[in-house]
């Protein structure tokens, strides 16, 4: 009888337990948009279709890119909280509507480069972890660059002052207060519309990566590119916690460890992607990995330079901060703990 009950109990505790490594794990992963160009196409999705070989895990993927299944990026959070999806491919900007403290990432002005937005990654990610577990069920396995967002425009220009009075297109909050401190009219519109709104005259300018812009055809409707970096366009991994507690924690080292590859090789790729699509978009060479167009290069002024270096300070952390603090009394706090020395603060 004791026997008997022994087995009871253990076969309790295993069905209890997270997944054994002979079970297999079904992941279902939204990705970036398939119009959002190389990185998804050469990195991510490849990931995901080969991620059970390379870790070893038993994992049944089933990946779909963002812009086909019918979900908006600013839903990414609440579509994870649900368990509609266990892993979703996130866009930082889009959904800090839904949670102000992911935009402290990348406020305008914080990181005009990859070294700084590596550092600005690395020292506030896990903050942005802790709040992203606490309100929406989701870790996150890792944040990586599109790399800096810069202007194209079907208007002639000849520095930033020009922007004055043109309608820009922006997909945040924080873009948009800059957008207006330089005298420009904000106005948000999803990645997928751009094109077709910079042909209509809808828009006169619009801001995005030099990589992005290429493969999504800008320039095939503007005339103009001003290379100054206002942010960085940091993307990211999260996974539903009940996905994530399904697996052995052997398991989940391996996986974290898979998706720290993966971070670090987009980062480099950001940014061999950056440097040649810039070439490529205005007729230089080598162009190896996008099209070439023959968009005039506005030359950047030290003035440009300053305005948005002094963008942080001024205009960008005290619009986030006031209101992220609404919803995160700690938001402005934690951000100057992380960053603030990064940032000259």
């Amino acid at each position: 009888m004791k026997k008997l009950l022994l087995s009871a109990l253990v076969c309790a505790a295993v069905s209890a337990s997270p997944a054994m490594a002979e079970d297999t794990i079904k992941l279902k992963v939204i990705g970036q948009p398939l119009a959002t160009g190389l990185i998804q196409k050469n990195k991510e999705q490849p990931f995901f279709e080969t991620l059970a070989e390379k870790t070893g895990l038993p994992l049944k993927v089933n990946y779909k890119p963002l812009d086909t299944t019918g979900i908006k990026d600013v839903e990414q959070l609440r579509v994870l909280k649900s368990g509609m999806f266990d892993l979703v491919s996130l866009r930082m900007s889009q959904i800090s509507r839904d949670e102000p403290t992911i935009l402290g990432l990348d406020l305008v002005g914080l990181s005009p480069d990859f070294a700084q937005g590596r550092k600005v990654a690395d020292a506030y990610k896990e903050t942005v972890d802790e709040r992203l577990q606490e309100r929406f069920n989701t870790k996150l396995l890792g944040v990586w660059p599109f790399g800096p967002q810069v202007m194209f425009c079907n208007h002639p220009i000849e520095s930033l002052e020009d922007v004055k009075g043109l309608k820009v297109r922006v997909y945040d909050q924080n873009l948009a207060q800059f957008v207006e401190s330089v005298g420009g009219i904000p106005v948000p519109i999803g990645f997928g519309d751009v094109h077709q709104s910079l042909a209509l005259g809808v828009i006169e300018c619009a801001i995005t990566g030099p990589s992005s812009a290429n493969s999504a055809g800008w320039p095939e409707v503007t005339t103009h590119v001003l290379p100054l970096g206002f942010q960085m366009a940091l993307n990211g991994y999260g996974i539903n916690l009940n996905a994530w507690n399904k697996l052995t924690p052997d398991q989940q080292v391996t996986l974290q460890s898979a998706f720290d590859g993966l971070v670090d090789e987009i980062w480099t790729y950001s940014e061999e992607l950056f440097e040649d699509a810039g070439r490529c978009n205005v007729g230089g060479e080598p162009c190896t990995t996008g099209t070439k167009f023959d968009l005039v290069e506005v030359p950047v002024t030290e003035k440009d330079l300053s305005i948005v270096a002094n963008t942080v300070k001024e205009v960008s952390f005290p619009t986030w901060a006031e209101v992220c603090n609404k919803t995160n009394p700690e938001c402005a706090s934690d951000w100057k703990r992380d960053v603030g020395a990064i940032a000259g603060m």
